[in-house]
């Protein structure tokens, strides 16, 4: 469980400053970084955990890297695999992982939070790697499945524009909606979410509406439509897999 949340919150971490600083090698740097120094914050500092904090890091660099030759070579399947497969490899390995009794548990057992309080040191690695991956991460993910299915700019050689900027607010009601969603599966309600998916769809409708008035006859609301939905379900997967792995 601590290896899982240490790789979300490396490659987290990474997206997040990428988004705010795009440097290079920089925002791999820093999310490796983070991870090694939050495993042994938590005391993850046997023989095998600083083993898998070097992979962790190793991979969050390698993740870095991935998503920017990606999207520059049209080769997003890359960054894609790169993810599911360390992803799947936490998953298999965390039952070797060890347990978060450093710093991190300690702080947990004073901290005034209710909510944090009755987590222990495990646990509040892997929310915080959920939860910041949902995130940056979360729109990273959205835009390589756009991306590598051909449904980030349907008019790509047709010489014509769709007016995918209208939907440009996702890269912000992505993040709320998924951290909206997570919070409302851990707090049982999952019912609820529901709602927050329905909303988001009538809410939208009228941009959709817009875009075939102002593109009759051509590539505009089927291709934007399209956009939208594969989006959306990425996203909304996402969401709801890190409900899996929280036990949510």
């Amino acid at each position: 469980m601590t290896w899982i949340g240490l790789l979300l919150v490396g490659f987290a971490v990474t997206d997040l400053v990428f988004s705010v600083r795009p440097m290079r090698h920089v925002p791999e740097a820093v999310g490796a970084t983070s991870a090694v120094l939050l495993g042994l914050l938590a005391g993850l500092t046997d023989a095998h955990d600083l083993v898998a904090l070097l992979g962790i890091a190793a991979v969050t660099i390698g993740w870095g890297q991935a998503v920017t030759r990606g999207f520059a070579s049209d080769r997003e399947w890359r960054p894609l695999a790169l993810f599911g497969a360390a992803l799947s490899l936490a998953v298999a390995l965390s039952p070797y992982a060890g347990s978060a009794d450093g710093l991190v548990s300690r702080w947990l057992e004073v901290t005034p939070i209710a909510v944090l309080a009755d987590l222990n040191g495990d646990q509040a690695l892997l929310l915080a790697g959920v939860m910041l991956a949902q995130l940056s991460t979360g729109n990273v993910l959205v835009r390589l499945v756009l991306a590598a299915t051909g449904t980030v700019d349907p008019a790509r050689g047709s010489g014509r524009h769709v007016p995918t900027y209208r939907l440009k607010g996702g890269r912000l009601l992505g993040p709320l909606e998924r951290v909206f969603i997570v919070g409302l599966g851990l707090a049982g309600e999952l019912t609820a979410a529901s709602v927050v998916v329905a909303a988001k769809g009538l809410l939208r409708w009228p941009e959709l509406q817009a875009a075939r008035d102002e593109h009759a006859g051509g590539p505009g609301i089927h291709q934007v439509t399209e956009y939208f939905l594969v989006g959306s379900f990425v996203s909304w997967t996402l969401a709801l897999g890190s409900l899996v792995l929280l036990g949510g």
